[in-house]
């Protein structure tokens, strides 16, 4: 199982919320606390963390950071147990390490740059 760096954490994160105006120290100290939660996994059971470390979880999911997935359990009485995780996406923090995934980010904000104005109007309802 491939493991994420530190400093790969760090160049992933430089990439995408240091593009949107975090300080390099900012983008330090946040790769230093994403990665005391994982370590040499790739996975984070949602309920050990708290509100703040979530919300911090949700902002990483938007830049494709991390994801979700939830596994479900039989308890011995029958009832279903839902356990809810939050995963590493290693390709893509490799991706963005390496210089590689805004490339091609970059394509694809191209095809929306290159649209005339008129195309984002819309007409106006009666």
């Amino acid at each position: 199982m491939p493991v994420v760096t530190l400093p790969e954490m760090t160049a992933a994160l430089r990439e995408t919320l240091g593009r949107k105006g975090l300080t390099e120290d900012q983008v330090t100290t946040l790769a230093d606390y994403v990665m005391s939660f994982f370590g040499f996994g790739t996975e984070v059971v949602d309920n050990l963390l708290k509100v703040e470390d979530r919300d911090v979880f949700y902002m990483l999911e938007e830049q494709g950071i991390l994801t979700t997935k939830q596994e479900e359990v039989r308890l011995k009485k029958g009832r279903l147990w839902r356990i809810h995780y939050w995963v590493l996406r290693v390709d893509y923090i490799k991706e963005l390490a390496n210089g590689k995934a805004v490339k091609k980010r970059d394509e694809f904000v191209a095809v929306y740059e290159e649209m005339p104005e008129e195309a984002w109007a819309r007409p106006r309802m009666p």
